[in-house]
């Protein structure tokens, strides 16, 4: 049920980011819906894997080369659903950072109002 409603939330958080950043194009939120589904199997799958093998880099850039994997998977989940556009690197990096900002924040408050219920 947690994986669900995370899965909606992004969905929301990259149609209404879509509708914001002029670089992002999605045609209807089941886009999104589809898009958000993709994008969480790359994280979950491909990223780690990304992460391993760039690990050098990334520790040489003290962490900053994660922004762009973020946007690297940002870009092939885009290029793997039809319907959604972002016109290069720099829009799916900026795509990238607003998504992770905001989901972070709603999914704090949703924790934070989940562990006021179990006590």
């Amino acid at each position: 049920m947690n994986f669900l409603l995370r899965l909606l939330i992004t969905a929301v958080i990259v149609y209404v980011l879509s509708l914001i950043l002029s670089g992002v194009h999605i045609d209807d939120f089941l886009t999104a819906i589809v898009f958000s589904l993709i994008l969480a199997l790359l994280n979950a799958i491909v990223k780690p894997l990304i992460i391993l093998f760039t690990l050098p880099i990334t520790i040489f850039t003290l962490g900053i080369f994660l922004f762009v994997i973020n946007a690297l998977i940002i870009l092939l989940a885009a290029r793997m659903v039809h319907g959604i556009h972002i016109n290069g690197f720099w829009w799916a990096l900026l795509f990238s950072i607003i998504l992770s900002i905001f989901s972070s924040a709603v999914q704090k408050e949703l924790n934070k109002g989940n562990d006021s219920r179990n006590y």
